[in-house]
C-alpha cells in the first residue's frame, strides 16, 4: 500500500480539531478557581483552624457557663459564640489574602491571566468562589455551635431573629470580611504585607481606643469603640461593647459598603497595572 503523494508547493489541508471549540465564559473561570482553592494546602489548614477555634471556644464557653451556674437572664445563649467567631475571622482574613496574593508571590498569576485574559472575570470568579465557600462554612458552624451551647447550658432563650443574625448574618459578615482581605491582597500584591494590614484594621482601632485616657480624645475613643470590627461582630450577637453606635444589621451594611469600595479599587488595579 502506498502513501498518497502530496505535490510540493500545494497548500496543506486545514487542521480541524476533534474537540468542539467554544468561547470561554464565567463558568469556566469559576471551575478553575474552585479547583485551585480546594487543592492547595493553605485552604485546608486555615479553614481547619477556623473550625477548631469556632467549635472549640464555643463549646468551652458553654461548659464554663454551665459549670459556674451563672444566671443568663434574658441574654441570648448564642452570644457565647462571639469569641470563637472573632478568632476564626483571622483565619478567613489570611485565606482571603492568600487567594490572590500567593499567586503574585509564585508567579502563578501570569499563567492564570494567560489562560483567562479577562482580568475582571478572574477577580469575579475568585470573589464568588471564596465568598460562597466561607459563607456556607461559617453559617453551618455557627448554627452547630449554637445548638451545642443550648444543649450544654440548658437555659436562656433565643428568638428567631437572634438565630438568623447569629448564623446567616455572621456568615455574611465574616465572608464579607474575607472579600475585603481579597481586595487588599489584590491592591498590595504581597501576602505578609496584606495580612498585616488586615489584622491592623481588625484590632488596631479597639487597642488604640483602650489607651486613650485624655478627655480631649473622648469622642474619638467612642467612635473607635463603636466602629471597631470586634464590636461590629458583637452587635450581631447583641453583645456590643458600647450601648451607642450601630445596632441590629447596621454592621453588615457598613462592611458591605467598605468592601464594595475596596473591590472597585482592586478591579481598577488589576486591569491597569502590569503583572
Amino acid at each position: 500500500m502506498t502513501t498518497p503523494y502530496q505535490q510540493q508547493g500545494a497548500p496543506a489541508a486545514a487542521y480541524s480539531s476533534p474537540i468542539p471549540e467554544r468561547s470561554a465564559h464565567l463558568g469556566d473561570a469559576l471551575a478553575s478557581e474552585w479547583t485551585k482553592i480546594r487543592s492547595v494546602r493553605s485552604t485546608m489548614w486555615t479553614l481547619g483552624v477556623m473550625i477548631v477555634l469556632m467549635v472549640g471556644i464555643g463549646a468551652l464557653s458553654a461548659v464554663a457557663v454551665s459549670a459556674s451556674d451563672a444566671d443568663l437572664g434574658d441574654q441570648s445563649i448564642l452570644s457565647l459564640g462571639f469569641f470563637g467567631v472573632l478568632l476564626g475571622s483571622i483565619c478567613v482574613i489570611t485565606l482571603g489574602v492568600l487567594t490572590i496574593a500567593s499567586e503574585y508571590g509564585t508567579g502563578m498569576i501570569r499563567t492564570t491571566l494567560t489562560a483567562c485574559p479577562s482580568r475582571a472575570r478572574v477577580l469575579t470568579a475568585k470573589a464568588i468562589v471564596f465568598f460562597l465557600l466561607v459563607f456556607t462554612l461559617t453559617t453551618v458552624i455557627t448554627a452547630l455551635v449554637g445548638a451545642l451551647q443550648i444543649a450544654i447550658v440548658g437555659q436562656g432563650s433565643s428568638t428567631g431573629e437572634e438565630w438568623f443574625r447569629a448564623t446567616v448574618g455572621v456568615g455574611v459578615y465574616v465572608a464579607t470580611l474575607g472579600l475585603l482581605s481579597l481586595a487588599v491582597g489584590t491592591l498590595i500584591r504581597h501576602s505578609a504585607g496584606a495580612i498585616t494590614v488586615m489584622i491592623g484594621v481588625v484590632l488596631l482601632p479597639l487597642v488604640l481606643a483602650m489607651f486613650m485616657f485624655s478627655e480631649s480624645l473622648r469622642d474619638l475613643q467612642q467612635a473607635l469603640f463603636e466602629y471597631s470590627i470586634p464590636n461590629q461582630i458583637g452587635v450581631l450577637y447583641d453583645t456590643a461593647v458600647t450601648e451607642s453606635g450601630p445596632a441590629g444589621w447596621d454592621p453588615l451594611w457598613i462592611a458591605l459598603g467598605v468592601t464594595a469600595v475596596a473591590l472597585a479599587g482592586a478591579y481598577a488595579s488589576l486591569t491597569s497595572r502590569d503583572v
